[in-house]
């Protein structure tokens, strides 16, 4: 027999012991056998089987010495089995069953967690995004002296910059959408709007954000192409407006690659304001 072929029998051989051995396991009723048996397979991070068995002995050891231990284990299993709704779920409900148990304090951290390794790109909805925010703002809040707060608090950062980036390609869009048109009419100015609007909140809501100039270079070019678009009446004010945009623009980015896109706005819109 190939040497190949034997390694590929003595797997499947392997394989075949351990799923009847886990079967034997599943199908006991000695339940401390069970659950060192569980805690085994954790360790050796089989985590499919120990989540299996866990989920049986959770009911059962609630009320014994290690039904804390039984609880989060199985959270535990679960987030290392990548199942990370239900492990937020099982992480919760240690917390609130156990607020001053041995794995309080690290429950509530993987609370957060689990819904950050859930958390969607920035282009999709961003409600998983906000419960991990709050579950790490409230780790913090509870665990102040956590050594477990830096890492917390890095992802929130990178969770809020998620939000910020959601926010962002909202704003890009209306804008890409004001031009889309390419005549006058309701719809341009509405997108133009909206995109200044949008930018601007998430500037209120984000100052310290590392993409504030591309939010501001979004604001100046929409104000700029709303004036560029707008009505007779409304020219006149939205061009000044435009104008006091783009200087102030440039006292707050002098270094700017956008700086002579500004520069240019600015004599056009003076052209304008002046006649």
């Amino acid at each position: 027999m190939k040497k190949g072929n034997l390694l590929i029998l003595c797997m499947a051989v392997l394989l075949s012991s351990c799923a009847s051995e886990f079967n034997k396991v599943y199908k006991t009723a000695d339940n401390d056998y069970k659950y060192e048996f569980a805690k085994q397979c954790f360790a050796m991070g089989k985590y499919q089987q120990a989540s299996t068995l866990l989920q049986d002995l959770v009911l059962i050891q609630k009320g014994r010495d290690n039904a804390q231990e039984c609880l989060y284990l199985l959270g535990m299993a679960q987030y290392g089995n990548r199942d990370y709704e239900s492990a937020s779920a099982t992480f919760k409900k240690y917390y609130s069953s156990y607020p001053k148990g041995t794995f309080a304090e690290q429950a509530s951290f993987y609370v957060g967690q689990s819904l950050y390794q859930s958390a969607p790109e920035p282009r999709l909805d961003q409600t998983p995004t906000v419960g991990a925010i709050n579950a790490y703002q409230q780790f913090l809040d509870l665990f102040p002296d956590s050594e477990l707060r830096p890492i917390a608090q890095q992802r929130l950062f990178d969770l809020q910059d998620n939000l910020v980036q959601k926010e962002y390609l909202s704003a890009e869009l209306y804008y890409n959408l004001g031009g889309y048109f390419g005549n006058i009419n309701a719809n341009t100015e509405s997108n133009y709007e909206a995109c200044i609007i949008t930018a601007q909140n998430a500037l209120k809501t984000y100052p310290f954000t590392k993409i504030r100039e591309k939010f501001s270079v979004l604001i100046m070019k929409s104000k700029f192409e709303l004036a560029e678009n707008s009505s007779e009446e409304k020219k006149l004010d939205r061009y000044r407006d435009a104008e006091d945009e783009c200087y102030g623009f440039l006292n707050e980015y002098p270094e700017s690659k956008e700086c002579a896109t500004a520069e240019k706005f600015i004599a056009k819109c003076k052209k304008i304001t002046k006649d």
